[in-house]
């Protein structure tokens, strides 16, 4: 008896013996598997978060690059990095940045496109960005007959011969050209400027403004608009039916542009291309736009003209909007901090 109960005994040992090393020999298969799978899946999570950052790195880039308007940059640190040295010139420059910094409290600038849509293109981004509603007179009249008006009902035939900036077009499908652009023009405002959140009017702003084709558009048409109210101008000159805007009498006093034709010609067609809008222009903008347009010029600093208003006659109930320019010809924007 009592060897059997020793065999029992000695045979459930082995038993439990062989049962456990085979246990214990997929238990350490399992646990093998289980740190190389863990493994595999963090250098897996490693290698996509690698690669989603260089991604997104990228996009950013990319983004960044095309943007027309860059983000803010503190506005002493641009000057210093813009103006070195110790030419009458870069120390003027410093002096005027450090004015705008300690009297305007202008404390930051988001630098626009040096191309010659430089002025539209700032302006244009400040309506958009801070909601400014269509002007007074864009609300009566659907700015999408324009073209088709003044070219039939006004007889302006010679629009065909219209330029697109930098696409140097002309010929009879100008007209078309032009009702795509003031459609641009319209659904791009009208959906901007009904967007009350900041931030997302912010990003609705950066995404058009990184897209030439489409900013582009926006720019021939406030050129248009511009003719067009030149030729309405003109037209109550001619009429003598009521008077016009005294920076209308300026404008046709010029040898280049005393007609709406030789306005577009010498002037328009070549803004976008070759030149940016001068003074005259600046005021008819702000006038079409129902903005006052202050810019600080740089260059003038020291003198009466340091700070302009465009116009020069503006109403209380149009909202204001800043501009800096070193030279009259490429424009940043100012950001004020109380």
């Amino acid at each position: 008896g009592r060897h059997e109960v020793w065999s029992w005994k000695t045979a459930t040992k082995e038993s439990l013996c062989l049962m456990w090393q085979k246990v214990k020999v997929q238990l350490m298969l399992s646990m093998s598997f289980l740190t190389a799978l863990f493994w595999y899946c963090r250098r897996l999570y490693s290698f996509l978060a690698q690669l989603l950052k260089r991604w997104s790195n990228y996009l950013q880039r990319q983004l960044i690059r095309n943007l027309s308007v860059l983000p803010e940059v503190d506005l002493l640190g641009y000057s210093a990095r813009e103006w070195k040295g110790e030419t009458k010139q870069a120390k003027q420059m410093r002096e005027a940045y450090e004015e705008l910094f300690r009297s305007c409290h202008i404390k930051y600038l988001r630098q626009v496109r040096r191309d010659n849509y430089s002025v539209v293109r700032a302006v244009l981004f400040q309506i958009f960005s801070q909601g400014i509603p269509f002007p007074s007179w864009m609300k009566e009249r659907d700015i999408l007959k324009l073209p088709e008006k003044l070219l039939y009902s006004q007889g302006c035939n010679w629009i065909q011969q219209y330029s697109f900036g930098p696409e140097r077009y002309t010929g009879p499908n100008a007209f078309g050209k032009l009702r795509k652009c003031m459609e641009a023009l319209k659904t791009n405002w009208a959906e901007i400027s009904a967007t009350r959140d900041y931030e997302e009017r912010g990003s609705m702003c950066s995404t058009l403004f990184s897209d030439e084709s489409k900013e582009y558009k926006l720019y021939e048409a406030i050129k248009f608009i511009m003719l067009y109210e030149v030729v309405e101008a003109y037209e109550q000159i001619k009429s003598r039916d009521k008077p016009v805007h005294n920076l209308f009498n300026l404008l046709f006093a010029r040898d280049s542009s005393s007609d709406p034709l030789s306005f577009m010609m010498n002037h328009l067609n070549s803004i976008g291309d070759s030149i940016c809008l001068d003074q005259v222009e600046l005021f008819l903008l702000g006038y079409l736009l129902e903005v006052k347009i202050r810019v600080y010029r740089l260059h003038r600093f020291n003198t009466e003209e340091f700070q302009v208003n465009y116009p020069d006659e503006y109403r209380r109930e149009w909202n204001e909007i800043c501009l800096l320019t070193e030279d009259d010809h490429y424009y940043h924007i100012p950001l004020f901090r109380t």
